[in-house]
């Protein structure tokens, strides 16, 4: 079992902290996604428990032990950098068996590892070229092997897909999420693209400017969350979120627009609150909303519509095919009461009551899913 935990990590660079009191628990074999801007700790969090960085306080454990001074190689990790870092001058087979020329495995046993991983990569073709000679997502599958070679307890992978183009990007995150499902490997995935954290991860970590926000998998970070960053953060396009006020009688106002909630579904204590709606709630033809029409993106299976509302500012709707207004008129919108998301005013915490409803998968029910795909 290879659980990793950060108990109360924290990383501070002279007087900036970039990582705060960090309590993270990734459980053996799961995949947990690192998400978040640049700039919000994700990367250095990965650093240190690559032991690459050191914490400045607080206990990094991978499996029994305690590895807060323990050197990078000593550590059972693998790790898989954004820009690849293979060598130039050696060939794929040279590149992959490195690790294992570094460690004095015999070569007849480095022959066999090799062939083992070029055979899972699909790069047996492949061991005799340069990288200089390959694609980039034959790069990545490299380094892949590089890291598989070693047989580590744990996979740290930092953004490894953002130089491929998108299409590469989709086959890659397939290749992920089958090998994962093959090994059964803990692994800790940093990204700045959602797509990658919702499509691949049992479990994903949000993190903003050093601290985490919200732990939780893919349908509870999207359903359910945890405050206003996570549900500006999540999601494409992004929940509509309009400021307003709750008062006495449960009824929330934003300009013109009012509606009242539901004290058993939300914690209705008057005074400065934010409402949320994600685009796929809203719908246009019918409804009490006048909104004119600002912009009309069609993407081929579905239509994004921006729209202009009294009250409620700027709304995002995603819309069917067939429903595709036009710039400049003005419609008549509903909204889906029952997927309405409040939000503190003061701290941007969620105050809807129903979180519970949200279904959790437990770790290795979506690796067999994968796998059966």
């Amino acid at each position: 079992m290879t659980d990793v935990i950060l108990d109360q990590v924290e990383k501070r660079f002279g007087s900036f902290t970039a990582v705060h009191c960090l309590d993270l628990h990734i459980k053996s074999g799961e995949f947990v996604a690192l998400l978040g801007p640049s700039g919000c700790g994700k990367t250095t969090t990965l650093r240190m428990l690559a032991g690459l960085e050191f914490p400045t306080s607080g206990d990094i454990r991978i499996g029994e032990r305690t590895v807060n001074d323990v050197p990078p190689g000593k550590r059972d990790i693998a790790m898989v950098f954004q820009s690849y870092a293979l060598y130039p001058h050696m060939t794929v087979e040279q590149n992959i068996a490195y690790p294992l020329k570094k460690r004095g495995v015999p070569l007849a046993e480095r022959g066999a590892m090799v062939s083992k991983v070029a055979e899972l990569l699909q790069l047996d073709e492949l061991k005799d070229r340069k990288p200089k000679q390959l694609s980039g997502g034959q790069q990545q599958r490299v380094a892949l092997g590089r890291a598989l070679v070693r047989d580590p307890k744990v996979f740290l992978l930092d953004e490894p897909l953002s130089n491929l183009d998108a299409k590469l990007r989709a086959y890659m995150r397939a290749e992920l999420i089958e090998l994962h499902a093959r090994l059964g490997r803990t692994m800790v995935y940093v990204t700045h693209d959602q797509l990658e954290a919702m499509t691949m991860a049992d479990r994903i970590a949000i993190m903003n400017e050093g601290r985490l926000q919200q732990l939780g998998t893919p349908d509870e970070v999207y359903n359910c969350p945890a405050n206003r960053f996570v549900a500006g953060f999540i999601g494409q396009p992004s929940m509509n979120i309009a400021d307003g006020t709750l008062d006495e009688t449960a009824r929330f106002r934003a300009g013109s627009f009012e509606i009242g909630l539901d004290p058993e579904r939300f914690d209705t204590r008057p005074g400065p609150v934010a409402l949320g709606l994600r685009p796929e709630a809203i719908s246009i033809g019918a409804g009490p909303i006048a909104a004119r029409v600002r912009v009309v993106e069609p993407t081929g299976h579905e239509n994004i519509i921006i729209l202009e509302t009294d009250g409620l500012g700027a709304l995002t709707a995603r819309t069917a095919v067939q429903v595709r207004p036009t710039v400049g008129e003005t419609v008549q919108c509903g909204i889906d009461a029952d997927a309405l998301h409040l939000f503190d005013g003061a701290d941007g915490r969620r105050r809807n009551r129903d979180d519970s409803m949200v279904t959790q998968t437990p770790v290795g029910e979506r690796a067999k899913v994968k796998e059966s795909q």
